[in-house]
C-alpha cells in the first residue's frame, strides 16, 4: 500500500500508519527518523512489520524535506520538524503515543513532547542527539566555514545518505534557539535511551546528558557494546523491539 499523508503547515507529510487491533489498544508507536532520513529506514520498516504482527498502532513519516513529503530539505529547521512530529501526534495519538526518536530524531521528540506532555505517554531514544546544531557542528566549524555560513547560507558535509549535509542558516540559527539541554527538561515519562558504545556521530557522553537533564526519574541508559550510530544490526532491532514491549507493559 502506498503512502497517505496529511497536511501541516502548507505542505503534504507522508506516512504509513498501522491500525492496530481494537483488543490490543495502547499508545501509538510514532517514529522519527534522524536528520536526512527517511521512513523506509531499516528501523523504521522493522518496526512497522513487527507492530502489524503484534497489533499495535504505529506510525512512521517523513519529516519536511525530507523523503516524499514536501518540501526542500534546506527549508527545514528543527522547530518545524518537531512541529511535524506534533502534527502526528495530533493526528494519531488519542490514546497517547510512545514517541520513538533516532539521532535528530531524538531531540524532535523531546521537543515534542514538551509541547504534547499530556499526550505523549513515554520516549524510547536511539543516539540522541539534542542541540547538535549548536554543540556537535557549529562548535565544531572552524572560522572558514562559520564565515562561508554567513556569506553563503549554507554550508555541505559528507554524510552516510550518498548527498552531503547541508547545514542552512536557518538550521543553526533555529537550533541555537531550541536547545535543551542547559536546563532541565520537564518530561516525566519514561525514557529508554539505547546508545552505541562505538557511535562516532554521537558520542555516550553527550547522549548521558539527557539523563542528567531530564526530570523524570524513570530513564533507563543502555550501553550497547560495538554498537554505530545506526544500531540496525539483528540484535540491536530486537533490543529496540524489546525495550518498547517493556515499555508498553509498563504503561
Amino acid at each position: 500500500m502506498g503512502a497517505q499523508h496529511i497536511n501541516h503547515e502548507g505542505a503534504k507529510l507522508a506516512y504509513h500508519y498501522v491500525e492496530g487491533r481494537p483488543e490490543i489498544g495502547g499508545p501509538t508507536m510514532i517514529w522519527c527518523g534522524g536528520l536526512k532520513s527517511d521512513m523506509d529506514g531499516t528501523k523504521a520498516v522493522f518496526l512497522h512489520e513487527q507492530c502489524e504482527r503484534a497489533g499495535r498502532p504505529f506510525v512512521r513519516f517523513d519529516y519536511f524535506g525530507h523523503g516524499i513529503s514536501d518540501g526542500e530539505f534546506t527549508d527545514g529547521t528543527v522547530s518545524r520538524w518537531a512541529s511535524d512530529v506534533v502534527a502526528m501526534i495530533d493526528r494519531f495519538g488519542k490514546n497517547g503515543v510512545v514517541l520513538i526518536g533516532s539521532s535528530m530524531g531524538g531531540w524532535a521528540s523531546l521537543l515534542a513532547a514538551l509541547d504534547r506532555p499530556d499526550a505523549v505517554k513515554g520516549l524510547v531514544l536511539i543516539n540522541p542527539a539534542p542541540d547538535f546544531t549548536e554543540k556537535m557542528v557549529w562548535s565544531g566549524w572552524d572560522d572558514h566555514k562559520r564565515t562561508m555560513l554567513i556569506e553563503d547560507g549554507v554550508v555541505y558535509e559528507p554524510s552516510d545518505y550518498g548527498e552531503p549535509y547541508a547545514y542552512s542558516r536557518a538550521l543553526i540559527e533555529d537550533g541555537r534557539a531550541r536547545q535543551i539541554l542547559d536546563a532541565p527538561i520537564d518530561f516525566n515519562g519514561p525514557i529508554e535511551i539505547l546508545q552505541g558504545a562505538n557511535d562516532d556521530v554521537v558520542p555516550p557522553a553527550y547522549s548521558r546528558l539527557i539523563v542528567k537533564t531530564v526530570t523524570s526519574e524513570r530513564v533507563g541508559y543502555t550501553l550497547v557494546k560495538g554498537g554505530d550510530h545506526s544500531l540496525s544490526r539483528p540484535h540491536d532491532l530486537s533490543r529496540l523491539w524489546t525495550t518498547l514491549e517493556t515499555m508498553l507493559a509498563q504503561l
